[in-house]
């Protein structure tokens, strides 16, 4: 054994040697070395903007002021040369007009001659500094850009040439104000430009030149580049601020090659209104010098950094890895069934504290262990009550669903045998009173189990009350008549935010309750503002509820005695109370015994909307005018068929019926279109009861009437029916409401809407 190894194994060293050892030493040097190399990285990021910033606006500043220069210099001699476009032209002013063109001269020096052109475009006049002076020569540019450029645009700015490959002139023209005022022309020479472009000093090496419209070098500190008319379009830098023109973006910097082929960062400024280009370059080289620097630093930096990680990490992992691997051990034996291992950890620090919990959560569990038994035995418990409810409401059920089962087997019976007329009417209606009682069951059964279940999803948007108060009223004016009560529905113009299908499913409820224990007097239905929310109120003249009983109505299968001696099911005012909790909608209930009830729902107005009232309709009211109108019935059910056929027969109906659309147009043979379509919701092999009537309406090119009837009662069919543009009637259908449908619908000749 090596010295290393004995002196690892007296410390202790070779007992932490592990994966957790090697992670430590790993997240310590990841750390450290992430840290010191995310400072370096910022430090360079930073110092490579800030001298990047720095660069830029130096360059781009020695550009504009050079471009300003230039444009200034430019200008200030055309307006010069504009003060001699003033006189109008006549065979007097010629003498005048050279006396002008001489003071030009003299206060210009930059003009060496200046021609004066008549509106005609023929030279009248020629005074130079390098020749002598012509008057009238007669010659005509008025086909010369000089002449038309600056007749159209009132000034011509000329390309730069060299004269005795030495200087570089530019010819600049300028039109007078008016026609007869003519033109004059200027040579100018530019050698103020190589003055202020040999002025720019960028660092130790950069350097500074001037490119024309066309991309010829015509300022530049090597001279003989200039003189040598050096094509510089194929530079990236050029290339790209001609393509940008004008209005580019000069203070953006590029790095790019120059033309002796160094890497330089560049940037330029445009001369207006010359179309020419300043360009200040500093080499890469000598630009990013810093940043290697600072390259250089952090890299030692993180070099010290590491080293020191690794000797740091070495102590701290055995500091925390020890207690650790201390606390696995006692952690195995506890999980051996050991319940009374404490660990024992002295550090003064968190792991010291994660022990003494650890040891409190043992003691915690060995006191869970001991009371296990009696838990198990308080869960069978509140298990056997659970069942014993689940029973008693099993058992309501039942008992409901006998009752009218009962009515309905022993009134078949009775019609088996020979009846009176009037006996055999009045076990009918014994037989529709008991099919009734099953479907308000069926139905309350199905919403209490979804309801209990939490399938019921809301979708709350906004609509007019009123809209919802006209269905009601479509639904219950003809019951609350055969019984001869006064049904009033009072409207509102609000819009409310709520669940339309929910809500109306509440309504419905509440006045199928006032309507039952009402047996004379009135129930209305109304709204009333209060602040923020709606408060669709349902009143009746019934018998009321007593107090003793108020605290129970809204209990599953809770029951009180109606006006006409038939019980409810119970189930109406918990699925009411229910709904009620789903959507967030507050109910309140007042009564009085022998004066009536009140039940009150609170829905919120909708936000930000001006009341806008619908207009206002009565309820639909069924009239006999379904004689010899042709009635298309669509159901995979033989037997329904048979049935709604006959119905609609006994209303002087022509009736076709067929399990599918494409039998409908067979039976049809394309002779006679049908007045309105009745079609199930859902038809053999998965197709739509929607899309079955839209391949009718398209074979006829006509928007028949139409509406469905399904057997399934869940909003979300509701919804989906009411997007389509669909009415939908849910089985069993009353003969009342289908007769009132029918008629309505043949009525207006439409089918939109969800009923």
């Amino acid at each position: 054994m090596n010295l290393f190894a004995q002196f690892a194994h007296r410390s202790g060293w070779d007992q932490i040697s592990g994966p957790l050892f090697r992670k430590y030493i790993a997240l310590f040097l990841a750390v450290v070395c992430l840290v010191l190399l995310t400072n370096g990285l910022l430090e360079i990021g930073f110092a490579y903007r800030e001298h990047e910033d720095s660069l830029i606006h130096s360059q781009h500043e020695q550009a504009r002021a050079a471009a300003f220069k230039i444009g200034e210099f430019i200008k200030e001699i055309q307006d010069q040369i504009g003060w001699t476009t003033l006189l109008p032209w006549g065979g007097d002013t010629i003498d005048q007009r050279r006396l002008d063109g001489v003071r030009l001269l003299h206060q210009v020096p930059a003009i060496t001659e200046l021609v004066q052109l008549d509106p005609a475009g023929r030279e009248q006049l020629r005074v130079s500094r390098l020749a002598m002076d012509v008057v009238g020569s007669g010659t005509d540019f008025s086909r010369d850009p000089k002449f038309t450029e600056a007749i159209a645009k009132q000034v011509y700015y000329g390309g730069v040439y060299f004269r005795r490959e030495s200087e570089p002139y530019m010819t600049l023209a300028v039109a007078g104000v008016g026609r007869d005022t003519g033109v004059s022309v200027a040579e100018v020479n530019l050698k103020l430009i190589w003055d202020v472009v040999s002025q720019i000093k960028v660092g130790e090496s950069g350097q500074a030149y001037v490119v024309d419209a066309e991309g010829r070098l015509i300022a530049h500190p090597d001279l003989s580049l200039v003189l040598g008319n050096t094509d510089v379009t194929q530079l990236s830098q050029v290339e790209a601020a001609r393509a940008a023109g004008t209005d580019g973006a000069g203070d953006r910097v590029q790095v790019a090659k120059d033309i002796r082929g160094r890497e330089v960062l560049t940037t330029y400024a445009p001369v207006a209104p010359l179309g020419w280009l300043v360009f200040v370059e500093l080499p890469t080289a000598e630009a990013y010098a810093p940043i290697y620097q600072a390259l250089r630093r952090s890299g030692a930096l993180l070099l010290v950094g590491t080293a020191l990680a690794f000797l740091s990490g070495l102590f701290l992992a055995r500091r925390i890895v020890v207690p650790i691997q201390t606390m696995r051990a006692s952690a195995a034996r506890i999980g051996a069934g050991d319940l009374t291992q404490r660990i024992s950890i002295k550090t003064g620090d968190e792991l010291e504290g994660l022990a003494d919990e650890f040891n409190n959560m043992t003691a915690q569990l060995q006191d869970s262990y001991a009371n296990l038994e009696r838990k198990v035995d308080e869960r069978t418990h509140q298990l056997a009550l659970a069942n014993l409810a689940k029973s008693r409401f099993l058992a309501a059920a039942s008992h409901d669903l006998r009752q009218p089962l009962q009515a309905v087997g022993l009134s078949v019976a009775q019609l088996r045998g020979k009846l009176k007329p009037a006996e055999r009417d009045r076990l009918v209606d014994r037989i529709g009173i008991a099919v009734a009682a099953m479907n308000e069951l069926f139905d309350a059964l199905l919403d209490i189990s979804k309801l209990d279940a939490g399938g019921i999803t809301t979708n709350v948007t906004e609509f007019p009350i009123a809209r919802l108060l006209r269905r009601i009223e479509f639904t219950f004016a003809e019951v609350a008549r055969e019984k001869g009560l006064s049904f009033r529905v009072v409207s509102s113009s609000a819009w409310v935010r709520s669940d339309f299908v929910l809500l109306e499913r509440i309504v419905l409820n509440l006045l199928s309750n006032a309507v039952r224990y009402t047996s004379a007097g009135v129930v209305v239905v109304g709204c009333r503002r209060r602040a923020e929310t709606v408060h669709i109120e349902v009143w009746d003249s019934g018998p009321g509820i007593p107090e003793e009983k108020r605290q129970n109505i809204f209990v599953e299968f809770y029951r009180l005695a109606s006006g006409d001696g038939h019980e409810g099911l119970g189930l109406g005012l918990a699925i009411v109370d229910r709904l009620c909790r789903v959507l967030g909608h507050p109910i309140a209930m007042t009564s009085t015994v022998g004066k009536g009830s009140r039940f009150s729902v609170a829905v919120p107005l909708a936000s930000a909307r001006d009341d806008c009232a619908e207009p206002t309709e009565a309820a639909p009211v069924a009239a006999d005018i379904s004689r010899r109108k042709l009635v298309a019935v669509i159901d995979d059910d033989a037997l329904v068929r048979m049935s709604l056929g006959g119905l609609l027969r006994q209303w002087g109906c022509r009736v076709v019926a067929a399990p599918s659309p494409d039998a409908i147009l067979a039976s049809l043979a394309m002779k006679e279109r049908p007045d309105l379509i009745i079609c199930d919701y859902r038809l053999a092999g998965g197709i739509s009861g929607i899309k079955a009537i839209e391949q009718l309406r398209s074979f006829f090119q006509v928007a028949i009437a139409a509406f469905l009837i399904s057997g399934d009662t869940a909003p979300e069919l509701l919804r989906e029916a009411q997007e389509s543009g669909h009415r939908l009637l849910h089985k069993p259908v009353s003969p009342m409401k289908l007769r009132a449908m029918l008629s309505e619908l043949l009525r207006s000749g439409t089918g939109v809407g969800v009923a």
